[in-house]
């Protein structure tokens, strides 16, 4: 199975001149934790997550109305539509993400692949569920912080 027969389609963006404001409103909006950040020309650029605002910005005491750009996270691991559903566990586990924007050859943001979308298809041996697991395992860092 491809991830374009998975991924979600209609993805909302935004761009590096926004403010974490926007994305944080974006996310709450959409409920989910992680927005793709694209370029005037629709190009993965990076992806900002409610966690790179916290850690980023609130902690630091930075203002609602910093930009995106300082604060997102890139570059970003992506997938194409033809990437197979098992190789996009794969990438998830390997780079501990829980999603991957689909793009085209062109870099242009044309999906997002979640590791609920993979939960959802009859991938063998349970890759999401492993792909998860070791998402969820604490880095070195993680371990150090009580």
């Amino acid at each position: 199975m491809k991830v374009r027969d998975i991924m979600t389609a209609s993805v909302q963006y935004c761009q590096p001149t926004d403010t974490l404001q926007k994305a944080a409103q974006m996310m709450q909006s959409i409920n989910c934790g992680s927005v793709p950040v694209c370029d005037a020309n629709k190009k993965v650029v990076g992806i900002i997550t409610d966690r790179d605002i916290v850690l980023k910005a609130v902690a630091k005491g930075s203002a609602p109305n910093t930009q995106v750009k300082d604060c997102m996270s890139a570059p970003v691991v992506t997938c194409t539509p033809d990437t197979d559903a098992h190789e996009a566990a794969d990438l998830m586990a390997q780079h501990k993400i829980r999603r991957l924007p689909v793009v085209d050859a062109a870099g242009k943001l044309c999906g997002i692949c979640a590791i609920g979308d993979l939960a959802t298809v009859d991938i063998h041996i349970n890759e999401a569920g492993d792909a998860l697991s070791k998402i969820s395992e604490p880095t070195a860092t993680q371990n150090a912080v009580h």
